[in-house]
């Protein structure tokens, strides 16, 4: 087992996680295009859930370029893994025009 495994007993380099909660630290958010290049960056405290950054991290998409006509305002699909999945978020992206592809959780 390499030394940096985040298993008990993984050796001298592993420490507490940062991220677990309320621990101090932080976690960063970030929201890209389909080809992997950045859209939007956030920042939030380790404490807090991941679901509280997400509308904020929507609301902070800038204008998408477009090769011809006017610039799209948004997305038309957005993809994110189970820590967003809630009605809220479901209803609050469709309300927005967004079509979610928000991956449940296991039940």
């Amino acid at each position: 087992m390499p030394p940096w495994s985040g298993r008990k007993g993984g050796g001298t380099l592993t420490g507490p996680d940062p991220v677990a909660r309320g621990k101090k630290g932080s976690r960063l958010h970030v929201l890209s295009d389909a080809q992997g290049s950045p859209l939007a960056v956030a920042v939030s405290g380790a404490n807090l859930h991941d679901s509280q950054a997400f509308k904020p991290l929507i609301r902070g998409i800038p204008a998408v370029r477009s090769r011809r006509g006017p610039r799209r305002r948004r997305p038309g699909k957005l993809r994110a893994d189970k820590a967003y999945f809630s009605a809220d978020h479901l209803t609050w992206l469709r309300g927005r025009g967004l079509i979610p592809r928000i991956a449940r959780p296991v039940r």
